[in-house]
């Protein structure tokens, strides 16, 4: 099988190390991958926004599969363009992906399907939006309604800092076009969950849970990130629960989509907030999440690659995945001044020593070659150093351990991913 898979991040580097394992593959491309990816597939020089150039070089090499990792291509309406012209690929339409790319649209299909999720409001204009957090009791979330790389989310304890963020995000527009809308919520109290499931439109299979950490710095402090890590199993919730959780705040949706007419094919992410009343859902994403993937499929057995070719063509036969018991936790180093402006080019030391190192995994986020041939920084989140271990305590352990031997300038982490769950535990 040939395989295109499309993005250039963390998420696709894990995605394309589970693909390259499969006995199922005769040929990997990516498009545009990163100096990680370039080790186990070739490298496309594509950007992931360029659909009709994806497109073409598709119909040339006749792919047989086409994985899409980020959320862009797929709002773009990436999938459909590939459909039209008889090529599999694995990723929802324009129109479900939507459930990503508008928060309004997603709260209006949440409320529509029954799901529970904060009450909010949704706004257009920035006067009457000021208006509602000045007379709203806090504290409340704004959510910038388009798509904003998972930075597009603030959090507001005062009405001053509702209305200061109203000004940055509709006015200012930090975020771009995707502030052209907001949502205002209720901010729920509880403990996050990231639940991720495979779906043809009908049957439904769980991947393992996830926690991911979105604040920039230790204590949950600083602003959000695309994610500074994760680990998974989420120890808080048995697993045993997940069915009751995916019933409530996925299937509801999976199931509605299809009877409307719009079947969603692909990887469904739910981000939850698990309160004293139950599970509410604080968004969905319709592509693997970053850098959930990271702790996920280091523990899957199964080969994922048959999986998502059902999926891509409508049927999916598989029942169940199987999984690893191991505890697996990815630290995300990142750029000085992320989530803001950052400097790139910066030689990245370390990295060899982890090549053949058993249960430790240096997934690329944002990388490239320089002209000497030099692994060096090339975005914002840069590595997720992952490791596995026998439990959440040994693998968070291996994994900083490895985050010590790997330095670039003006590199950065957070000390204390997991350490909640861990304490947990103890």
């Amino acid at each position: 099988m040939k395989v295109l898979l499309i993005g250039s991040g963390g998420r696709e580097h894990a995605l394309a190390w589970k693909i390259a394992q499969s006995p199922l593959l005769k040929k990997l491309y990516a498009a545009p991958g990163n100096a990680g990816i370039s080790e186990l597939a070739e490298c496309v020089p594509c950007s992931a926004e360029d659909i009709e150039g994806l497109l073409e070089f598709a119909l040339r090499e006749r792919i047989n599969l086409t994985v899409v990792g980020p959320e862009v291509p797929l709002v773009a309406g990436l999938c459909d363009r590939f459909n039209e012209k008889g090529l599999k690929v694995f990723g929802p339409g324009r129109d479900t992906a939507m459930l990503e790319g508008s928060k309004a649209f997603s709260k209006d299909l949440m409320t529509k399907y029954g799901v529970p999720t904060a009450p909010y409001e949704i706004f257009s204009n920035v006067k009457e939006a000021k208006h509602y957090v000045i007379e709203s009791e806090m504290p409340v979330v704004i959510k910038a309604d388009g798509l904003a790389a998972g930075k597009g989310v603030v959090m507001c304890d005062t009405s001053e800092q509702a209305v200061a963020a109203l000004t940055q995000i509709m006015e200012a527009r930090v975020f771009g076009e995707a502030g052209t809308k907001v949502v205002v919520e209720k901010k729920l109290e509880g403990e996050e969950l990231s639940v991720l499931v495979l779906t043809d439109g009908g049957k439904i299979i769980p991947l393992a849970s996830a926690r991911d950490h979105k604040r920039a710095y230790d204590h949950d402090r600083g602003p959000n990130t695309g994610g500074m890590g994760a680990f998974s199993p989420n120890m808080k919730i048995p697993e045993a629960e997940i069915g009751g959780i995916i019933d409530v705040a996925i299937r509801p949706i999976v199931e509605g989509l299809s009877q409307d007419g719009m079947p969603y094919r692909g990887v469904l992410y739910a981000g939850l907030m698990l309160t004293k009343d139950g599970p509410f859902v604080l968004e969905y994403n319709c592509r693997f999440g970053d850098p959930e993937t990271e702790v996920i499929l280091p523990r899957l057995k199964s080969d994922l690659l048959p999986v998502m070719a059902q999926i891509a063509a409508g049927r999916l036969e598989c029942g169940t995945l199987e999984w690893h018991d191991k505890a697996c936790i990815t630290v995300v180093m990142a750029s000085r001044g992320y989530p803001g402006s950052y400097e790139k080019g910066f030689p990245i030391n370390g990295l060899e020593a982890f090549k053949q190192k058993e249960d430790v995994f240096i997934f690329h986020a944002g990388t490239a070659w320089n002209t000497n041939r030099q692994i060096v920084t090339a975005g914002g989140r840069v590595l997720a150093v992952t490791a596995l271990g026998e439990n959440l305590k040994a693998a968070h352990d291996r994994a900083y351990q490895a985050v010590s031997k790997i330095n670039f300038e003006g590199g950065f982490c957070r000390r204390d991913i997991g350490h909640k769950a861990i304490e947990v535990l103890r």
